[in-house]
């Protein structure tokens, strides 16, 4: 390995991996739910299980944001982490803070606002750990090369620690607090989530194509100027019903529509790239990946967003199962699938081996890739029916959920595949056979495709 510090990413993928592993169990048991209402209804009602469902996504999210930077930002700066003690003294307070937030929820200790549920000392704790990392990478990224990459995931990171400060305003008003609420929700993932996105699949598409840097910045620098043109006033597509102003209307109904753009253009940039590759990588599961990661954001972020966006339609949809269908394929397709990517594309280099597994790791994105689309399809068609009896023809909310009981059904189904293409997804980047371990320290031969 050519920067030692990079082995701090290990650490990050580590506990990212296990919050993965949680996050898709209690997704499960919340799609069981549905199926039998009454299940566990007492110990651990829905309300907490999908708190712990979205939480750990949230948190494993972030910390695989974090173990990429710091497995990247070496590469790019050309020189090492500033202080790996503040990187591992970020993850424990992260970790503290994951474990001190479930156990409140589990005794009903929380906030109550949904995806910021977190207890104040948790919230806090979050800062803290943010202003940690982003001083150890910014100082790491001025004292090294600076690229479009580095530049552009700063801009990221930066973008995410400042709208989380939001999350600490907390007023009485119900449509003040869901104006600002929506600040770190929306903005974070249809805002400068994306710019960490566009970050790393440059890296990455730079690493595994061998595409001139220059182009690919150019390509980095028009999708960041879609992100944050769309991204930032797009917002206003959750300001429809809440008391705001009348042209939030048509601003969020004319900004949110455009949000398909930088999504597109993300499924141009890295099939363009992967077209005039000049060498071949021998990770094609991480390959694999990245390009399932641009394909299923534009279909997820892009064409089920843009489907109930115009205010027009948002007014029978919102809070309806088509939220839940857009909701589910946008984050998986866009962030869980980046995720998957920079972990099986660095676990290999940071445990010098070669890419392992491989069949098996592409095995695991085609099962969680169909499972995910059947489940979208399922909420979509649930969601279409519930506009139409609930919205349309009046029926009370329970007695629409009684007719909605197959989809439910369905939607439990594919969740199953999601877990088993999860579990196999566990198995190949942390498991590999004998035959493939060619080495074990930092000078294995097998870094070198990686570099």
């Amino acid at each position: 390995m050519k920067y030692q510090t990079q082995r701090v990413a290990l650490a990050y993928f580590a506990v990212a991996l296990a919050l993965f592993a949680i996050q898709v169990t209690a997704g499960l048991l919340a799609g069981w739910i549905y199926v039998v209402p009454d299940t566990l209804s007492v110990l651990l009602p829905f309300n907490i299980v999908r708190m712990l469902h979205t939480n750990a996504l949230i948190v494993w999210l972030l910390l695989g944001f974090f173990g990429a930077a710091y497995y990247l930002i070496p590469e790019e700066s050309e020189t090492e982490i500033y202080s790996t003690r503040l990187a591992y003294l970020q993850l424990v307070i992260l970790v503290v803070g994951t474990l001190g937030a479930v156990v409140g929820y589990l005794f009903r200790i929380h906030e109550g606002r949904e995806f910021l549920e977190q207890p104040l000392w948790v919230k806090l704790g979050i800062v803290v750990a943010a202003l940690i990392f982003l001083f150890n990478v910014t100082v790491t990224v001025l004292k090294g090369r600076k690229t479009a990459i580095t530049n552009v995931l700063l801009l990221g990171l930066w973008g995410i620690a400042v709208f989380f400060l939001f999350a600490l305003y907390n007023p009485d008003n119900l449509g003040v607090d869901k104006l600002y609420w929506w600040y770190v929700v929306h903005i974070w993932v249809e805002g400068v989530w994306e710019l960490v996105m566009a970050a790393i699949l440059a890296f990455l598409m730079l690493k595994m194509t061998g595409v001139d840097r220059e182009v690919i910045e150019k390509w980095l620098y028009a999708i960041v100027a879609l992100s944050l043109f769309t991204g930032l006033l797009g917002t206003g597509h959750h300001y429809y019903w809440i008391g705001a102003p009348g042209y939030w209307q048509w601003v969020g109904s004319i900004f949110s529509s455009l949000e398909i753009l930088p999504f597109f253009a993300m499924v141009l940039f890295t099939f363009a790239m992967v077209w005039k590759r000049r060498r071949e990588h021998p990770n094609n599961a991480a390959l694999l990946w990245s390009l399932g990661c641009a394909v299923l954001a534009f279909f997820g972020g892009g064409i089920w967003g843009f489907m109930h966006t115009l205010h027009g339609v948002n007014y029978y949809t919102h809070g309806t199962q088509v939220t839940a269908a857009h909701g589910h394929l946008a984050f998986f397709g866009a962030y869980v699938c980046l995720n998957l990517a920079i972990i099986t594309y660095a676990m290999p280099h940071l445990l010098g081996r070669a890419p392992y597994n491989q069949v098996l790791n592409m095995i695991s994105f085609w099962i969680m890739a169909g499972a995910m689309s059947f489940m979208t399809f399922t909420l979509t068609f649930a969601g279409v029916v519930q506009v139409h009896l609930q919205r349309v023809l009046g029926q009370g909310f329970m007695e629409v959920q009684d007719q909605l009981a197959l989809f439910y059904q369905m939607r439990f189904g594919s969740g199953v595949a999601v877990v088993i293409g999860a579990i196999l997804f566990l198995y190949s980047v942390l498991v590999p056979r004998r035959a493939e371990v060619i080495g074990r320290g930092p000078e294995a031969p097998a870094a070198s495709p990686a570099e």
